[in-house]
């Protein structure tokens, strides 16, 4: 059994069928801008939105890592102490 490769123009040749053109639905070319536009809108309203939070919580992240820096560095010279060598 073997098989022929054919392109669909060839099958539609030597069948004698016509392709059927699917009808597309009007759409009104100013809605879908205008809805593209409100979502547009909508997303940048969220990014502003989340970025004023940031914004209020920046104060409150900077002492917070001050305070584990700050605890960092006196672990670290209670570690320096133990370790270094009697004089």
């Amino acid at each position: 059994m073997t098989a022929t490769v054919m392109t669909t123009r060839d099958y539609e040749a030597r069948s004698g069928k016509t392709p059927r053109v699917q009808a597309k639905p009007k759409q009104n070319k100013s809605q879908e801008i205008t809805m593209m536009l409100l979502h547009e809108e909508l997303s940048r309203a969220r990014i502003r939105e989340l970025i004023t939070e940031h914004e209020a919580e920046r104060p409150w992240r900077r002492a917070r890592a001050a305070r584990r820096w700050s605890r960092l560095a006196r672990w670290a010279t209670k570690r320096a102490e133990r370790y270094l060598p009697p004089n």
